[in-house]
């Protein structure tokens, strides 16, 4: 008998057919929407209560089991996916309706709850190696529920919208105030703040429950504000959206800020517009330390290194996967990747893990299409070392979408993130090192973000540090 008697083999066909029926789904013929549980009502949230702590937030775990296969070509994570049936009760409306009525920040205000306490699975996928929070998919999911409650403002009393576009047009601050632990519940929760023509500003707040853990207090940990822009969906040009009116005295208070912030963004634009940002005999002193590198090289300084010298990238294809509501790449997804590497410019820069402490600001100048061929690239901008028991260490990431067929690479986002380093580390005799732009151009964007962040150059022992200006 041959060795293979007792083991009758399959035939090809029939394997294939088992495979099939295996992975096989069923959608109901009858139903008018070919998946219904988009069509649900938005029934995690209310926003009809000015008090945010009575709302019945987002359960970020409630859709984390339930098959991909449902939502086809809209990235998620539990977190994403959750929000995303939220935003489904949402409808678009053709009728071309105008801005509706003022609202009230209470209108638009949305909360999502993430179970880390008890939902394991949940708890997992927000995990770093270090077993701390996994920073990049915070950021990821601040930017959705951001993109949730620009939603819910710009839609009408009934539930439904015009067909617009709203996009992220820049991150103006992302602050951490104390460190987030991964066992333990916490609450992100936002609303608009403030209300250009075409333009919104939302402000998020992360707040994570004590739950009897001493080392844990009730105050918020993470501080967001993201700007969305609107868009006809048919022209792409800016449309008017619904007005802000705020009720109570807090939420006055903070539409003024926002009002500020709106103001120095178009100082700023104008002051880079006609270059008169930066002055030239910082930028010279900039450049006066980077030429030894080049010139004399054995006379550099060995606490110091080039700018070019701490570069990194990656690239990647941007895949349907990654596409938003609009059928454009997810802003979050985009914020991810740069926060990932990011993350990784800073490791392989200080030798040791850093932590994140803020994002200092983010812009994005162009969509990102599915099919675009994306180059992320950074390096270290510069450090602040004027304590040395905590160093900063800030990073640059741009993103360049290259179109190879038209021979073209235009810069989509700009993103700048601040992390510390590992304080036991520095303890053991890490130093790190002073970073050196070597071209003008690479100095003038120093100066640039020196400027944002209210900070000045200082000689020191014959080199230049950054240090915070006294104000």
């Amino acid at each position: 008998m041959p060795c293979n008697a007792m083991h009758p083999i399959i035939k090809p066909k029939r394997c294939l057919l088992l495979f099939h029926n295996l992975f096989r789904f069923r959608i109901t013929p009858n139903s008018s929407h070919p998946f219904p549980s988009l069509q649900q009502p938005l029934k995690h949230v209310t926003t009809d209560s000015t008090d945010p702590t009575t709302s019945v937030p987002i359960d970020a775990g409630s859709s984390n089991r339930k098959p991909v296969c449902l939502w086809p070509g809209r990235f998620h994570s539990p977190a994403i996916h959750a929000l995303w049936e939220a935003r489904a009760s949402i409808r678009p409306n053709g009728n071309g309706y105008g801005p509706s009525d003022p609202k009230t920040p209470s209108q638009s205000r949305t909360s999502i709850f993430y179970n880390f306490s008890s939902d394991y699975i949940l708890r997992e996928q927000y995990r770093n190696p270090w077993n701390h929070i996994r920073m990049g998919k915070l950021v990821e999911d601040f930017d959705a529920l951001a993109g949730t409650i620009a939603f819910k403002h710009c839609c009408n009393e009934d539930g439904t919208t015009r067909p617009l576009l709203l996009v992220t047009a820049s991150v103006d601050k992302m602050v951490l105030k104390k460190p987030i632990h991964i066992d333990a519940d916490f609450t992100i929760v936002g609303a608009v703040t403030w209300v250009g023509r075409s333009s919104m500003e939302i402000q998020l707040e992360l707040t994570q429950s004590a739950g009897g853990n001493p080392n844990i207090s009730n105050s918020t940990a993470l501080v967001a504000n993201f700007t969305f822009v609107a868009r006809d969906a048919d022209t792409g040009k800016a449309v008017a959206i619904n007005q802000i009116s705020p009720e109570s005295e807090q939420e006055r208070l903070l539409w003024e800020e926002a009002e500020q912030r709106n103001k120095f963004r178009k100082k700023r634009k104008e002051e880079q517009k006609h270059g008169e940002s930066g002055d030239t005999a910082r930028l010279n002193a900039l450049l006066a330390e980077g030429r030894i590198f080049s010139d004399m090289p054995a006379l550099a300084n060995r606490e110091s290194i080039l700018m070019k010298d701490t570069f990194l990238q990656n690239s990647f294809i941007c895949q349907p996967q990654q596409r938003n509501i609009h059928g454009r790449i997810f802003g979050g997804f985009l914020m991810r990747r740069a926060f990932e590497l990011a993350f990784t410019t800073a490791y392989a820069f200080a030798g040791a893990a850093p932590h994140f402490l803020e994002v200092d600001h983010v812009d994005f100048f162009k969509p990102v299409d599915v099919g675009n061929y994306l180059r992320l690239k950074s390096c270290v901008l510069y450090t602040e070392l004027d304590n040395l028991t905590e160093p900063l260490v800030n990073v640059e990431v741009v993103a360049h979408v290259t179109k190879p067929e038209l021979r073209s690479s235009e810069v989509s986002n700009r993103f700048y993130f601040t992390f510390g380093v590992d304080p036991e580390a520095i303890k053991n005799g890490l130093r790190i090192r002073d970073v050196v732009p070597g071209t003008e151009e690479e100095a003038r964007k120093v100066l640039e973000r020196l400027d944002a962040e209210n900070l000045t150059l200082v000689k020191k022992d014959g080199n230049l540090h950054v240090i915070k200006e006294n104000k």
